[in-house]
């Protein structure tokens, strides 16, 4: 019953059957009006400050977005940070740490050298952070100033790198970066629980700059500008894409020899091209993981996905590889996000292909690092 509910309010959400569940969208629709009042009253007592918001004793880029859903914040943040830091500054990474143990109180998941606890304490997210970024701290707390605190007193940073913090009012910025999904940048533009938005049009005027996403797949993509016309003013606009690029490959059942990419061999992810694959997710877009090695010419022969964060039971594995091995692919695929949650839970007899996500800003790479340069530099 609660999951054909959660399949429905699926539907409205994204659009589907628009002659069906009219008492749903009906309430819904009210419950959204509520949530929206809600927002903006948050939003005009922080503006008035009634509601208080810390200022860091550094400088704060935030990267976020408007909707719930990805948009690819956690790749967007590696970028950034990886981007800062080379621009000379000492650079930490906070991230809430969603789903994980140290979510409220906090915590060190990287000293920016060695991963100090796993994915069940850090979260899905930061863990992957953590694996990604080096000589880059990552630390995790629902409360971003506290957290921001620790960053400082323990690693005294130039700049800090908020992954997903658009609405984290409570803590002051000076860069405000809103990723906007350059399919749908603004869902069906309905607020929570509706549609996806988890805040008006409105609040995009609290941005500096604008960057969408997935704007190779997106058709129309001019169309996405009539939004946030009237918030543009001289903000800048850039347009970026995801490029899939091999992560790991666990190797039959030495799943503690798996192959890191970023540390010995680059692998082609052209080796893909053509093989028989199988592939499952648990993200917020699984289509578009889908699409991503749709583009690399894989031949799929089957595809699961799950919801985000989905945790993995041995049942879910086992199902997961009995499919696989009846398909008699060359290769199972999955995602970053994916295999932080399930490294080390199952011995693979097929080889395991982690795909990671990286951004590019292709013709727009020169203008947003000055863009970032030109800002921290103003500060």
């Amino acid at each position: 019953m609660r999951s054909q509910l959660y399949k429905q309010i699926e539907s409205v959400v994204a659009g589907r059957g628009q002659n069906a569940f009219f008492l749903l969208r009906y309430l819904l629709y009210i419950a959204s009006i509520c949530y929206g009042g809600a927002v903006r009253l948050r939003v005009s007592l922080f503006d008035r400050r009634i509601l208080k918001s810390g200022r860091l004793p550094c400088k704060v880029i935030s990267i976020g977005n408007l909707t719930v859903g990805g948009t690819g914040k956690t790749p967007m943040t590696i970028y950034v940070a990886e981007l800062v830091q080379k621009l000379g500054y000492v650079v930490a990474v906070i991230s809430r740490g969603y789903k994980g143990e140290l979510e409220k109180t906090g915590g060190v998941v990287s000293n920016g050298k060695t991963i100090l606890i796993g994915p069940e304490k850090a979260g899905d997210e930061p863990f992957m952070l953590a694996g990604r970024l080096k000589n880059i701290p990552v630390i995790v707390g629902k409360n971003r100033f506290e957290a921001g605190m620790q960053a400082v007193k323990k690693f005294n940073p130039d700049v800090i790198v908020l992954d997903d913090a658009f609405q984290h009012l409570k803590l002051q910025r000076d860069i405000n970066l809103v990723l906007l999904d350059a399919k749908r940048p603004f869902g069906n533009s309905h607020l929570l629980p509706r549609g996806s938005l988890r805040e008006p049009l409105s609040s995009l005027s609290r941005s500096h700059a604008f960057i969408f996403t997935r704007t190779d797949i997106a058709s129309g993509f001019i169309e996405s500008f009539t939004g946030i016309n009237k918030y543009i003013l001289s903000r800048p606009i850039y347009r970026t894409t995801h490029i899939p690029h091999i992560h790991k490959v666990v190797d039959s059942y030495k799943d503690t020899t798996c192959i890191d990419v970023s540390k010995k061999i680059l692998l082609d992810i052209n080796m893909l091209k053509g093989k028989r694959v199988f592939a499952f997710s648990g993200i917020a877009q699984n289509e578009d993981f889908k699409r991503s090695i749709e583009k690399i010419s894989c031949n799929i022969k089957g595809f699961v996905g799950y919801p985000d964060h989905h945790s993995y039971s041995d049942i879910d594995l086992s199902g997961l590889l009995q499919s696989a091995m009846a398909k008699n692919v060359d290769f199972i695929l999955t995602t970053e996000k994916d295999y932080v949650r399930i490294a080390h839970k199952i011995e693979w007899p097929i080889k395991l292909v982690v795909i990671e996500i990286k951004i590019s800003f292709g013709k727009d790479k020169n203008s947003f690092k000055t863009f970032i340069s030109g800002r921290l530099k103003a500060i």
